[in-house]
């Protein structure tokens, strides 16, 4: 073990023994106090990253599991940890998984590509839309936005800039400058635009769901996200093309998509299925509320049918190392706040900061103050899910105590996690890949993600707010 994996290690073994040490404050359980110990304890790990995010999770549920059967309280069980893993919300996460993986594994996401770039990439700008489109089409089956811009778009954006003379060393301002940071800024919105499109979402509506008292299907979530969203894809193409304007203006769009499909060879029967399945996990999802089939089971019934029609075998999925991944740290950390609500953590979370903070009758300022530094935040983390995990109960617990209308506080909290993630280039995992190709430089990127971040919490903050206060209003979701 190095001695910085060593000091992390002990950081975190600290942690909780210094919180229980700290006398318990007024109104809490001595068992709430140590528990929000180990939670912290977790949270840093998520952060600082000794281990893996499922090997931080698995010691911090072993540790909760032994603490309740010791110290326990009447009503509150050991087994109470271990209910994260049959959330809906988990399995919904981890099927769309194997959607994710079936798209790289029949090549139909290359496939697609290569039709758009022959249809919209006469022109370098038309290959920023052409990245958009793509990454809004696979968006509802990927929760894993590395794997689809990493695993997908990245390889053939990549080697598209390659093939039109742009090198990394040489020449990054010919087009790959502008098609490499403008791939990570699309995916920064489309992950928001659907609850399956990046895993931390469904973390952040379990999380708020319990404290805003507010429930969010699917079809609602996307809907509430479309306009926002759709704006913001239309704005960041262009936007980046102006701020750092690519040297090549035409390009040769239907060699590359010829040349490309023609390696692919004739769809086969493996990618007319997923289409087809793809389809159908849609209108599932969409039709949720009528066909009364919850999202989870959609998710699950389309996992079983990939596998049964032949698009993926089991051995696809037991080597997706991502969706074990985030199948293990996911549950963990949904039963750790299970558990912390169970305790009444939150519920004293609520009333130490309505005893402490006031923001009078501005409810609708105290929003805009917590969508500001939500956003801003976002500068401190390298993930997405340890952001959820550390400040969504947090945000909700303020936002609900000054007064925030819930619904409007929640999808605001939900999409800021994403784009509040483009302003640097270690703000989620797809970034590195990206910015490890070697064509762009850090201060071009943070300029460039400060802008797509904060015009796009410009966006949600005005036109946004309208949209959701109308679908409120004709009682499309829920206030």
């Amino acid at each position: 073990m190095s001695k910085e994996k060593m000091w992390k290690l002990l950081l975190l073994i600290a942690i909780p023994i210094i919180v229980a040490l700290i006398p318990t404050p007024a109104g809490l359980s001595n068992l709430a106090w140590i528990l929000f110990g180990l939670y912290l304890a977790a949270i840093v790990g998520l952060v600082l990253k000794p281990y893996s995010e499922p090997v931080i999770l698995l010691g911090t549920i072993a540790a909760t599991a032994v603490v309740i059967g010791v110290f326990g309280e009447k009503g509150l069980k050991a087994g109470e940890v271990l209910k994260g893993y049959s959330s809906g919300t988990t399995w919904l996460v981890f099927a769309a998984f194997t959607l994710s993986s079936a798209f790289v594994l029949t090549g139909l996401g290359k496939r697609i590509s290569y039709i758009l770039i022959g249809k919209l990439g006469g022109t370098t700008l038309g290959l920023g839309y052409v990245t958009a489109i793509l990454d809004l089409l696979i968006a509802p089956a990927t929760p894993s936005n590395t794997a689809r811009a990493g695993g997908i778009v990245f390889p053939i954006i990549n080697s598209v800039s390659v093939a039109l003379g742009s090198d990394p060393q040489e020449s990054p301002r010919k087009v790959g400058h502008y098609l490499m940071v403008n791939i990570y800024m699309v995916t920064k919105t489309t992950s928001y635009m659907f609850l399956t499109a990046m895993a931390p979402n469904a973390l952040a509506l379990e999380m708020m769901s319990k404290i805003l008292n507010i429930q969010l299907s699917w079809g609602q979530w996307a809907l509430a996200a479309c306009v926002p969203g759709l704006i913001m894809l239309i704005l960041t193409p262009f936007m980046i093309y102006k701020m750092y304007p690519p040297e090549l203006k035409k390009v040769d769009n239907k060699k590359i998509a010829k040349e490309g499909l023609e390696l692919l060879g004739p769809m086969t029967l493996r990618e007319k299925l997923l289409l087809g399945l793809f389809v159908l996990a849609l209108l599932g999802w969409m039709c949720s509320g009528l066909i009364g089939v919850d999202a989870s089971t959609v998710a699950i019934c389309v996992m079983a049918l990939t596998i049964l029609c032949g698009v993926v075998t089991w051995d696809d999925v037991l080597k997706n190392k991502g969706g074990w991944n985030t199948l293990i740290w996911y549950g963990g950390i949904i039963g750790m706040s299970g558990v912390l609500t169970k305790a009444k953590f939150f519920e004293w979370l609520a009333t130490v900061m309505n005893e402490n903070l006031s923001f009078g009758d501005n409810a609708m300022m105290a929003l805009f103050v917590i969508m500001f530094i939500s956003v801003a935040i976002r500068y401190l983390f390298a993930s997405g899910g340890a952001y959820v995990a550390a400040m969504v109960p947090v945000f909700a617990t303020v936002g609900m105590v000054a007064g925030a209308p819930p619904m409007l506080l929640a999808l605001g909290l939900l999409f800021s996690n994403s784009y509040g993630g483009s302003l640097t280039h270690y703000g989620g995992a797809a970034a590195p890949i990206v910015f490890g190709a070697g064509y762009n430089d850090t201060r071009s990127w943070w300029i460039i993600g400060g802008v797509v971040a904060f015009l796009s919490l410009a966006v949600h903050m005005t036109v946004g707010l309208g949209w959701w206060e109308m679908l409120i209003s004709m009682g499309i979701i829920g206030g």
